[in-house]
């Protein structure tokens, strides 16, 4: 299956937007093996990632949740009940501190040893690597670096040990490393807050964030990695029959909206660019967002000249007037 990136930059399958395309699209793909991104460095990380656990949110909850008057009232309460029940004062107050002290135990076990950061990283990994299967970009620009040959890491793995030695040469094929905390959820169920850091030579930091199960908030945090890294950067360079195309992006943002064609021309000549042909539009979409290109959707986009393209509206072309388009959002980006 594959995906495109929508909107609110999450997944989703892609849908049928080349329904309809005939001829175009006996052209287009003659002209696909002329398209391709210029070659952008991929980010190579550690293979290891630290986990720091953070503090305790659902013992802070339970601390602090509360005013002590609002907790002596609930403590009150639980000893007046079971009093009522015909217990006697100090066996009521002797149930309750046991039955404390036995969920703390409780939750005390689930926390010992270190696993919990194994368990992240590895989802991690594996949700990372299941969305490049399934995508299958021409270029993968997010893995991780293997320092050791396979009998090193069969040693390894033997004695319980993670890829944790590292030397100058293994620094100079690096691109940075990532890292992350972890602290268990204030709503005291079997939720984690999950943060991720991404630290690279040039200076960059990247972080991502997630709450929920930890193998929910470890494969949300693998999306977003993906996402960010994988997507299509402005600017960057695309080659086209020979000659460079540079996607600029929009004023302000990678894409951009106008409630004109006429205004997302100005925006564009304001940085020194123009916005894209129908046949440049076309092409990019082929590539994609995780091939150096731009999903077109089912979006509505501006052309010079007063025209938007409407992928919807295939028959008898998508360059349509905006009045046909009427109640959609156009959006543009800029190209030079």
């Amino acid at each position: 299956m594959h995906f495109v990136q929508s909107r609110n930059h999450r997944l989703r399958p892609a849908v049928g937007s080349w329904s309809g395309l005939r001829c175009w699209a006996c052209l287009g793909m003659a002209l696909a093996g002329l398209l391709l991104p210029a070659a952008a460095s991929a980010i190579t990380l550690w293979p290891t990632i630290p986990f720091i656990r953070g503090q305790d949110l659902c013992q802070y909850q339970d601390a602090y949740g509360r005013s002590r008057s609002a907790s002596r009232k609930e403590m009150i309460l639980q000893v007046s009940q079971l009093m009522a029940m015909g217990a006697e004062t100090p066996d009521a107050v002797q149930a309750i501190v046991t039955i404390d002290k036995l969920i703390t135990q409780q939750r005390q076990l689930a926390r010992i040893g270190a696993g919990m950061d194994v368990t992240l990283e590895s989802v991690i990994k594996a949700s990372l690597d299941q969305t490049y299967r399934e995508v299958q970009p021409r270029e993968r620009k997010l893995a991780f670096f293997n320092p050791t040959t396979l009998m090193e890491l069969l040693d390894e793995l033997k004695e319980q040990h993670r890829q944790e030695r590292v030397d100058a040469n293994h620094l100079a094929r690096l691109s940075g490393m990532a890292w992350g905390t972890y602290a268990y959820g204030p709503s005291c169920n079997n939720d984690i807050l999950l943060t991720l850091h991404v630290t690279l030579h040039s200076g960059q930091t990247y972080n991502f964030s997630a709450r929920g199960e930890p193998e929910s908030a470890a494969m949300a945090v693998a999306n977003k990695m993906f996402q960010q890294f994988q997507a299509t950067q402005f600017p960057s360079v695309i080659h086209v029959n020979g000659k460079s195309l540079t996607l600029v992006g929009a004023p302000g943002s990678p894409v951009s909206h106008a409630p004109t064609p006429a205004l997302a021309e100005k925006a564009c000549a304001s940085v020194k660019a123009r916005l894209p042909s129908w046949e440049e539009y076309e092409m990019l979409a082929m590539l994609g967002d995780w091939n150096g290109g731009v999903s077109l959707n089912r979006d509505v986009w501006t052309l010079s000249g007063g025209k938007v393209l409407s992928p919807n509206l295939r028959n008898p072309s998508p360059v349509r007037q905006p009045e046909e388009a009427r109640g959609e959002d156009l959006h543009f980006y800029c190209v030079r």
